[in-house]
């Protein structure tokens, strides 16, 4: 290949990936630090592309248990013991997930199943992503309800619209927010 192709060849290729990563939303982490010791949360951030929350929220499930994310499973690892919401959660590491009822307040689920492998319910799943933990959507209340550890409610409020699912996180809250909403929780 000469010089000039090899060159357009690149471009073209970078072009392309950056294109992809422009429809992907990157994953996000917020850590804070509790007791001296970490608190890290892992997870997708679906945007909502100019559909509505309320609409996106009516294809729940009948349990209207929410991956909170998108792709491999929302995560939350403490080092230490904390209190959320006034419920005790130990240190380690769970998987987490949101119950949205069609009324009402938002519930925080933790749970200590942290998910299954993507490989094992996607056939087609890329080599490097099989071993990927994915969330349980098979049916959480059926599949994994007896591994919740707490259901939190959360406080709702309002906050400036972001088309992108946003968790954010300080030593005493951790706040979720999307589409112009927020849901928020104490941390101890």
């Amino acid at each position: 290949m000469t010089k000039p192709l090899a060159v357009l060849a690149a471009l073209v290729g970078l072009a392309a990936i950056s294109f992809a990563q422009e429809e992907r939303q990157p994953r996000g982490q917020v850590e804070t630090m509790v007791h001296g010791k970490k608190v890290v949360i892992d997870y997708g951030r679906p945007a909502l592309k100019g559909r509505s929350l309320d609409a996106l929220m009516e294809g729940l499930p009948e349990d209207r248990i929410w991956r909170a994310g998108e792709n491999q499973v929302t995560t939350l690892e403490t080092a230490t013991d904390l209190k959320i919401g006034g419920k005790a959660i130990p240190a380690g590491k769970y998987s987490l997930y949101i119950h949205a009822p069609a009324q009402g307040n938002w519930s925080l689920c933790v749970n200590k199943n942290l998910g299954i492998e993507l490989g094992k319910i996607y056939a087609q799943a890329p080599p490097e992503m099989a071993k990927e933990l994915w969330p349980r959507l098979d049916g959480y209340q059926k599949n994994i309800a007896g591994d919740e550890v707490a259901r939190i409610p959360m406080k709702t409020g309002s906050a400036a619209a972001t088309d992108v699912f946003t968790i954010a996180m300080s030593a005493s809250e951790l706040t979720v927010a999307w589409g112009g909403q927020s849901w928020e929780v104490g941390i101890e």
